[in-house]
């Protein structure tokens, strides 16, 4: 194995990995777990094992990319139509009421959540990102350029504009190689991490090579050792020559497509041009302003929420639910939690509320009623994650089983 860089030298490069790509978490997603969809030939490349894979991911030095990104996801949902940025927390309005912005991430970032997609990137640093989504006749685009972040939808001619409060913080923790607490400092030591937090739960392993967007790959193999998760297997293709990351498809348990498989069908490490991250509003454009992002705010959530609980469910957390509990551990943990007001879901008929009939045809469609020591309540099921809503207003979610949602269910009683 090659020797290590020096500590210093490895604490800059482990900053790299642990400031964000991009701004806004697709984006990040898309740059950080790029497939390519079409594959071609098996390259004869030196063996290596799953440390050492890990390990060049880690070193890799890559700050500059570009390039095209297909990413397909079938979860198995309805169609949502123009449905998924309803769906978005603050989607189509604000918190005080006003009309929103059609071009805002966070409801627009949604419609990759479905179907099938053309993405083009670009990154240069820890603080110029752009995505750009291709339609027919439009284009939908977030530009990330020092503190300013811009998003523009063609089709309306409306664009969304923040300020990132966050940016001059991280270019300067990079310039100073610092590396924030607990972080591990060098390649070896985030590889050693990463297997160690795998052994009980997870296998990682090589399982051949592959060529992605015309580059060499080793094929990094994680799959659960856990029976009840609906996750099959999640297979990396990672550049034999940069330690990039190219290809990332994740297969269900159940067998049949690929529940995500997206990733680049064009690549290129070279510098991208500056004026990729310029953004001027055209003329006549509607324009939004939106609150400062401010990373790893977390003001609006409870203090006593677990550390490691994923984003989303920490902003659920903070936006009313509570109790939040968590059941079993790695592939299988379920999250236990329970609605505001103490009562299950309304319907369309309910006294509670009205529920718009897309609203209730889309949750009809996903919803499987079961009934067990904890009384009753409807199953939502996709291919990858499930939740459990009972009558009196607990969620059991997680990438489980129904049944393993059911069994958690009772056992709470």
């Amino acid at each position: 194995m090659a020797p290590y860089e020096s500590e210093s030298a490895g604490r800059r490069k482990a900053t790299r990995y642990v400031v964000p790509v991009a701004v806004v978490g697709v984006a990040a997603a898309t740059i950080g777990l790029v497939p390519a969809l079409a594959d071609s030939g098996n390259p004869d490349l030196p063996k290596i094992s799953a440390q050492q894979l890990i390990e060049k991911i880690a070193k890799s030095d890559v700050q500059q990319m570009s390039g095209t990104v297909k990413i397909s996801t079938d979860l198995g949902l309805p169609s949502l139509g123009g449905m998924a940025g309803g769906f978005a927390p603050g989607a189509g309005g604000s918190s005080d009421g006003k009309a929103g912005s059609s071009a805002d991430p966070q409801s627009k970032l949604m419609e990759l959540a479905s179907g099938t997609h053309t993405l083009r990137i670009a990154a240069d640093g820890s603080d110029r990102h752009k995505l750009s989504v291709l339609d027919d006749a439009a284009e939908y685009s977030v530009i990330h350029n020092g503190d300013e972040v811009w998003a523009y939808d063609s089709a309306s001619n409306e664009a969304y504009h923040a300020k990132d409060a966050a940016a001059g913080d991280r270019a300067a923790k990079h310039r100073e190689g610092e590396t924030p607490k607990g972080v591990p400092a060098t390649p070896k030591e985030l590889a050693d991490e990463v297997l160690k937090a795998s052994g009980k739960t997870t296998s990682i392993s090589v399982e051949g090579t592959s060529q992605v967007a015309g580059r060499d790959a080793y094929k990094l193999l994680v799959k659960p050792k856990q029976a009840g998760s609906t996750v099959g297997g999640i297979t990396i293709s990672v550049d034999a020559k940069t330690g990039v990351p190219l290809k990332f498809t994740l297969t269900p348990a159940g067998g049949g497509k690929a529940v995500v498989d997206a990733g680049f069908t064009k690549v290129d490490f070279s510098e991208p041009a500056a004026s990729t991250f310029d953004f001027t509003p055209p003329k006549g454009t509607k324009v939004t302003e939106g609150d400062d992002l401010k990373a790893g705010d977390k003001s609006h959530a409870p203090k006593d929420m677990p550390k490691d609980m994923p984003k989303e469910l920490r902003d659920a957390q903070g936006g009313g639910m509570k109790d939040l509990k968590v059941i079993g551990e790695g592939w299988t943990s379920i999250a236990e939690l329970t609605l505001p007001g103490g009562q299950g879901l309304p319907t369309g008929g309910s006294a509670s509320g009205d529920v718009p009939p897309e609203a209730q045809k889309f949750m009809d469609a996903l919803g499987d009623h079961v009934t067990g020591k904890f009384g009753s309540g409807t199953v939502f099921s996709t291919r990858l994650v499930n939740a459990l809503i009972t009558d009196d207003g607990k969620v059991y979610a997680g990438a489980v089983t129904k049944d393993a949602l059911v069994k958690a269910a009772n056992a709470a009683q």
